[in-house]
């Protein structure tokens, strides 16, 4: 295999890394919507981490070889499809950042409310279905699926 090939292959794994985990972690997400025991809860929320984890080294491989076969390609660092990509990145991971940080300190609540009893809770309802760090975890996402539709037709080039 080439050079080239070795780096696509690459590539394209770290970005089914990281979509796959952003598929489960947002499918997780999704079952807690659904439950109102913070005991199961709490295990939904601690099952997304490991979906984050294939989302980080996802993101590292994409962002590291896709650099890497830009230059191996011939493209530009400065064309416009590369630009956004590396923007709509950053702003995808911030996204995702700051909401999994508000759910983090959700699944904080949920535990404390498990240990002393495992009672359904309004204000634990209320913060899992917290419309902000919904609009922040699947805006990522979004954005996510902008970033692939920018790497297979890359506009401009």
């Amino acid at each position: 295999m080439s050079t080239y090939e070795w780096l696509l292959f690459l590539h394209v794994t770290g970005a089914f890394l990281l979509l796959g985990g952003g598929v489960v972690a947002g499918s997780l997400n999704i079952a807690a919507l659904r439950r109102d025991r913070p005991s199961e809860i709490v295990l939904l929320f601690g099952l997304i981490r490991i979906a984050v984890a294939s989302i980080l080294i996802g993101t590292l491989l994409a962002f590291v070889f896709g650099l890497w076969l830009v230059h191996e390609a011939g493209y530009g660092y400065g064309d416009g499809w590369v630009i956004t990509a590396i923007v709509l990145l950053i702003v995808a991971n911030a996204m995702g950042g700051i909401g999994g940080k508000r759910d983090e300190a959700t699944a904080k609540f949920a535990a404390e409310l498990a240990a002393q009893g495992d009672a359904p809770s309004p204000e634990l309802r209320s913060r899992v279905r917290d419309p902000i760090s919904l609009a922040l975890s699947y805006g990522s996402g979004l954005v996510l699926v902008a970033i692939l539709a920018i790497m297979i037709w890359k506009p401009g080039a």
